[in-house]
Protein backbone atom coordinates (compact mmCIF):
# COMPACT_ATOMS: atom_id res chain seq x y z
CA UNK A 1 0.00 0.00 0.00
CA UNK A 2 1.85 3.45 -1.11
CA UNK A 3 0.53 6.76 0.25
CA UNK A 4 1.22 10.14 -0.83
CA UNK A 5 4.62 12.08 0.23
CA UNK A 6 2.94 13.78 3.62
CA UNK A 7 2.14 17.19 3.19
CA UNK A 8 2.66 19.22 6.33
CA UNK A 9 1.57 22.70 7.68
CA UNK A 10 3.64 24.55 9.88
CA UNK A 11 3.66 27.55 12.52
CA UNK A 12 5.37 28.30 15.87
CA UNK A 13 9.52 27.81 15.91
CA UNK A 14 11.42 26.95 12.88
CA UNK A 15 14.64 25.82 14.90
CA UNK A 16 15.31 22.37 14.20
CA UNK A 17 15.83 21.21 17.52
CA UNK A 18 12.95 22.74 19.07
CA UNK A 19 10.45 20.39 20.57
CA UNK A 20 8.10 19.59 17.66
CA UNK A 21 4.09 19.48 18.50
CA UNK A 22 2.03 17.42 16.09
CA UNK A 23 -1.40 18.44 15.22
CA UNK A 24 -3.63 15.36 13.81
CA UNK A 25 -6.80 16.35 12.48
CA UNK A 26 -10.12 14.76 12.11
CA UNK A 27 -11.96 12.35 9.88
CA UNK A 28 -12.68 14.46 6.71
CA UNK A 29 -10.97 17.09 7.54
CA UNK A 30 -7.42 18.59 7.05
CA UNK A 31 -3.89 19.64 7.87
CA UNK A 32 -4.77 23.77 7.82
CA UNK A 33 -8.09 23.48 10.25
CA UNK A 34 -6.06 21.82 13.38
CA UNK A 35 -2.92 23.89 12.97
CA UNK A 36 -5.24 27.06 13.93
CA UNK A 37 -5.18 26.11 16.97
CA UNK A 38 -1.11 26.82 16.98
CA UNK A 39 -1.80 30.33 17.47
CA UNK A 40 -3.59 29.43 20.78
CA UNK A 41 -1.13 27.18 22.40
CA UNK A 42 2.45 27.99 23.76
CA UNK A 43 5.00 30.00 21.94
CA UNK A 44 7.79 28.07 21.96
CA UNK A 45 8.00 24.72 20.14
CA UNK A 46 7.16 24.24 16.52
CA UNK A 47 3.45 23.27 15.43
CA UNK A 48 2.75 20.65 12.36
CA UNK A 49 -0.29 19.52 11.20
CA UNK A 50 0.09 16.54 8.80
CA UNK A 51 -2.37 16.01 5.77
CA UNK A 52 -4.01 12.33 6.61
CA UNK A 53 -2.88 9.96 3.41
CA UNK A 54 -6.25 8.68 2.81
CA UNK A 55 -8.47 11.03 0.80
CA UNK A 56 -12.51 10.91 1.90
CA UNK A 57 -15.35 12.94 2.07
CA UNK A 58 -13.96 16.35 0.57
CA UNK A 59 -10.95 15.66 3.25
CA UNK A 60 -8.36 13.08 4.70
CA UNK A 61 -8.75 9.98 6.88
CA UNK A 62 -5.62 8.34 8.94
CA UNK A 63 -7.15 4.53 8.27
CA UNK A 64 -10.22 2.92 7.10
CA UNK A 65 -12.74 1.93 9.50
CA UNK A 66 -15.18 -0.81 10.16
CA UNK A 67 -17.66 1.55 12.11
CA UNK A 68 -17.05 4.89 13.77
CA UNK A 69 -13.47 4.64 16.13
CA UNK A 70 -13.48 1.59 14.73
CA UNK A 71 -9.66 1.29 12.69
CA UNK A 72 -9.19 -1.91 9.98
CA UNK A 73 -5.99 -3.23 11.42
CA UNK A 74 -4.18 -3.46 8.30
CA UNK A 75 -5.01 0.19 7.27
CA UNK A 76 -3.55 1.60 10.61
CA UNK A 77 -0.26 -0.42 10.32
CA UNK A 78 0.39 0.66 6.97
CA UNK A 79 -0.53 4.22 8.30
CA UNK A 80 1.25 4.45 10.98
CA UNK A 81 4.39 3.03 8.98
CA UNK A 82 4.29 6.22 6.89
CA UNK A 83 3.77 8.66 9.30
CA UNK A 84 6.74 7.11 11.61
CA UNK A 85 8.78 7.43 8.19
CA UNK A 86 8.01 11.37 7.86
CA UNK A 87 8.58 11.70 11.49
CA UNK A 88 11.69 9.85 12.32
CA UNK A 89 13.07 11.76 9.39
CA UNK A 90 11.81 15.50 10.69
CA UNK A 91 12.24 14.76 14.39
CA UNK A 92 15.51 12.36 15.10
CA UNK A 93 16.17 11.10 18.12
CA UNK A 94 16.46 13.78 20.92
CA UNK A 95 14.26 16.13 19.78
CA UNK A 96 11.28 15.70 21.87
CA UNK A 97 7.68 15.13 20.26
CA UNK A 98 4.10 15.75 21.42
CA UNK A 99 0.84 14.54 19.77
CA UNK A 100 -2.16 16.53 19.53
CA UNK A 101 -5.08 13.98 18.35
CA UNK A 102 -8.44 15.57 17.31
CA UNK A 103 -11.54 12.86 16.86
CA UNK A 104 -9.43 10.71 14.44
CA UNK A 105 -6.60 11.63 14.73
CA UNK A 106 -7.14 10.81 18.45
CA UNK A 107 -6.95 7.19 17.30
CA UNK A 108 -4.31 7.40 15.72
CA UNK A 109 -1.95 9.75 18.33
CA UNK A 110 -3.36 6.80 20.31
CA UNK A 111 -2.04 4.21 18.17
CA UNK A 112 1.34 5.71 17.83
CA UNK A 113 1.72 6.52 21.45
CA UNK A 114 0.77 2.75 22.63
CA UNK A 115 2.66 1.23 19.45
CA UNK A 116 6.19 3.21 20.85
CA UNK A 117 5.67 5.10 24.31
CA UNK A 118 9.38 6.11 24.66
CA UNK A 119 9.12 8.01 21.07
CA UNK A 120 6.95 10.59 22.32
CA UNK A 121 7.26 13.07 25.03
CA UNK A 122 3.37 13.03 25.45
CA UNK A 123 -0.09 12.91 24.19
CA UNK A 124 -3.01 14.72 24.25
CA UNK A 125 -5.96 12.25 23.21
CA UNK A 126 -8.92 14.75 21.73
CA UNK A 127 -12.88 13.62 21.73
CA UNK A 128 -11.95 10.95 20.46
CA UNK A 129 -11.08 6.72 21.03
CA UNK A 130 -8.19 4.78 21.52
CA UNK A 131 -7.46 2.16 18.58
CA UNK A 132 -8.91 -1.22 20.69
CA UNK A 133 -9.62 -4.26 18.91
CA UNK A 134 -6.79 -2.94 16.08
CA UNK A 135 -4.09 -4.95 17.14
CA UNK A 136 -2.39 -1.72 19.28
CA UNK A 137 -1.34 -3.21 22.98
CA UNK A 138 -2.93 -1.84 25.47
CA UNK A 139 -1.64 -4.03 28.34
CA UNK A 140 -1.36 -2.75 31.60
CA UNK A 141 1.09 0.34 32.45
CA UNK A 142 2.02 0.19 29.05
CA UNK A 143 1.74 4.01 29.69
CA UNK A 144 4.21 4.39 32.84
CA UNK A 145 5.45 7.67 32.63
CA UNK A 146 4.65 8.77 29.56
CA UNK A 147 2.57 11.87 29.98
CA UNK A 148 -1.71 12.20 28.57
CA UNK A 149 -4.23 14.87 27.84
CA UNK A 150 -7.23 13.45 27.46
CA UNK A 151 -10.40 15.53 27.29
CA UNK A 152 -14.05 14.31 26.14
CA UNK A 153 -17.99 15.60 25.92
CA UNK A 154 -20.22 14.16 27.87
CA UNK A 155 -22.88 15.13 24.87
CA UNK A 156 -20.82 13.60 21.42
CA UNK A 157 -22.77 11.98 19.73
CA UNK A 158 -20.24 11.20 17.07
CA UNK A 159 -17.76 9.04 19.21
CA UNK A 160 -19.31 5.64 20.53
CA UNK A 161 -19.90 6.39 24.01
CA UNK A 162 -18.21 2.44 24.91
CA UNK A 163 -15.63 3.33 23.05
CA UNK A 164 -15.23 7.06 24.91
CA UNK A 165 -15.61 5.22 28.39
CA UNK A 166 -13.19 2.14 27.67
CA UNK A 167 -10.65 5.14 27.04
CA UNK A 168 -11.50 7.12 29.60
CA UNK A 169 -11.30 4.18 31.78
CA UNK A 170 -7.82 2.78 30.53
CA UNK A 171 -5.89 5.80 30.38
CA UNK A 172 -6.61 7.12 33.83
CA UNK A 173 -6.23 4.05 34.93
CA UNK A 174 -4.25 0.47 33.84
CA UNK A 175 -2.33 2.33 31.40
CA UNK A 176 -0.10 3.62 34.04
CA UNK A 177 0.29 7.18 32.58
CA UNK A 178 0.34 10.54 34.37
CA UNK A 179 -3.44 11.86 32.88
CA UNK A 180 -4.52 15.54 33.15
CA UNK A 181 -8.27 14.60 32.29
CA UNK A 182 -11.79 16.71 31.60
CA UNK A 183 -14.89 16.20 30.44
CA UNK A 184 -17.10 18.96 29.09
CA UNK A 185 -20.88 19.14 29.07
CA UNK A 186 -20.81 19.68 25.08
CA UNK A 187 -20.66 17.52 22.79
CA UNK A 188 -17.92 16.79 19.86
CA UNK A 189 -16.25 19.66 19.96
CA UNK A 190 -12.80 21.39 21.72
CA UNK A 191 -13.83 24.05 23.67
CA UNK A 192 -12.10 26.80 25.11
CA UNK A 193 -11.85 26.07 28.23
CA UNK A 194 -10.16 22.70 27.16
CA UNK A 195 -7.94 24.45 24.62
CA UNK A 196 -7.07 26.95 27.60
CA UNK A 197 -5.85 23.47 29.97
CA UNK A 198 -4.23 21.60 26.66
CA UNK A 199 -2.28 25.04 26.79
CA UNK A 200 -1.31 24.68 30.17
CA UNK A 201 -0.11 21.09 29.97
CA UNK A 202 2.09 21.58 27.03
CA UNK A 203 3.61 24.49 29.15
CA UNK A 204 4.15 22.24 31.55
CA UNK A 205 5.46 19.39 29.38
CA UNK A 206 8.16 21.95 27.87
CA UNK A 207 9.08 23.00 31.29
CA UNK A 208 10.18 19.73 32.20
CA UNK A 209 11.54 18.77 29.09
CA UNK A 210 13.91 22.03 29.28
CA UNK A 211 14.59 21.44 33.03
CA UNK A 212 15.88 17.64 31.38
CA UNK A 213 17.78 19.51 29.06
CA UNK A 214 18.97 17.36 25.82
CA UNK A 215 17.47 13.95 25.24
CA UNK A 216 19.14 10.79 24.72
CA UNK A 217 17.96 8.49 22.51
CA UNK A 218 14.98 7.01 24.49
CA UNK A 219 15.42 3.18 25.37
CA UNK A 220 12.95 1.15 23.20
CA UNK A 221 10.18 -0.91 25.12
CA UNK A 222 8.92 -4.52 24.25
CA UNK A 223 6.61 -3.92 21.00
CA UNK A 224 7.81 -0.73 19.94
CA UNK A 225 7.61 0.10 16.37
Amino acid sequence: MTFPTPVVATAGSSDPSAPLVVLLHGRGSHEREILSLASQLPTGPAYAAVRAPIAEGGGYAWFANRGIGRPVAESLVATTAWFRAWLDETAPAGRPVVLVGFSGGAAFAGALLLTDPSRFAGAAILYGTLPFDAGIPTDPARLTGTPVFVAQGEGDTVIPRDLLDRTWEYLLGPSGAPAHARRDPGGHGITATTLDELGGWIRERLALLDRRGPQSSPARRPGGG
